[in-house]
């Protein structure tokens, strides 16, 4: 099985989560295999038992497994990087802190790792105090030219942006943008993305020039009485990637 996502026309691949093994092989058919599908470290008691059920979901999705932290909590940080040096998955979502010891152990270059970095209020500074211990202490904020080279140096592969508010912090959103374009590193803007504004949020990307896009849509296509991502909202979201790429 293949260690790299499969995006669209090289571009873009969508990154929903999957609440059981049959809504996994549901939403990878959706999303004609354009997607990442997310299952979360923090639902598990042991590496162990995380190791043994995400093998399982990956062997059913061609590999396309990412592994979760669970709303971008530092304390699953270790966690994350065990469970992915033994499942060798797709993607991997880290802390910002977390980044290097994912790559590490992974032992390969392939998997996507991203690092977490959070708006700050203003444009082309970010947030990169994300850790179990360092998102306790005062904000370190950088230019995000800065964490891209940090994020570099560590191994990563993108920088995941979190949390968003799906377009409150347009400008910010832009402006990391323009930086991941210029700096050739990938996106993964995260947080309050839905169907409506979906389109608004991956043409940013797009118009900035990034290379590529991972973009994160989690609990506004989630059925709320079920835990499962919706497949036909993951179609949806297929065909408005295929609207802005042709």
């Amino acid at each position: 099985m293949t260690l790299t996502p499969n995006f669209y026309h090289h571009r873009v691949c969508l990154n929903v989560l999957a609440g059981s093994k049959d809504n996994a092989q549901a939403i990878w058919q959706a999303a004609e295999g354009h997607v990442l599908v997310g299952v979360l470290s923090k639902n598990y008691a042991s590496v162990e038992s995380a190791v043994d059920d995400m093998r399982q979901y990956a062997a059913l999705i061609d590999n396309a497994l990412s592994v979760g932290l669970g709303a971008g909590d530092p304390r699953q940080s270790a966690m994350v990087s065990e469970i992915s040096r033994e499942v060798q998955p797709q993607h991997v979502n880290q802390v910002f802190t977390g980044v290097a010891t994912s790559r590490a152990l992974l032992g390969q270059q392939q998997t996507v790792v991203n690092g977490l970095v959070s708006p700050t209020g203003t444009p082309g500074k970010v947030k990169i105090s994300t850790g179990p211990l360092s998102a306790q202490a005062a904000d370190a904020i950088v230019p995000v030219e800065t964490a891209i080279a940090m994020l570099k140096d560590m191994g990563g592969s993108s920088i995941k942006y979190f949390p968003m508010g799906g377009l409150k912090a347009r400008d910010e959103f832009t402006a990391v943008a323009q930086a991941c374009a210029e700096h050739d590193f990938w996106l993964e803007p995260t947080g309050g993305i839905d169907l409506d504004n979906y389109e608004a949020i991956l043409q940013i990307a797009l118009d900035a020039g990034v290379s590529k896009i991972i973009p994160h849509i989690y609990s506004s296509i989630i059925d709320k009485a079920s835990g499962d991502t919706r497949p036909e909202d993951v179609r949806t979201l297929l065909a408005i990637t295929k609207k802005l790429l042709g």
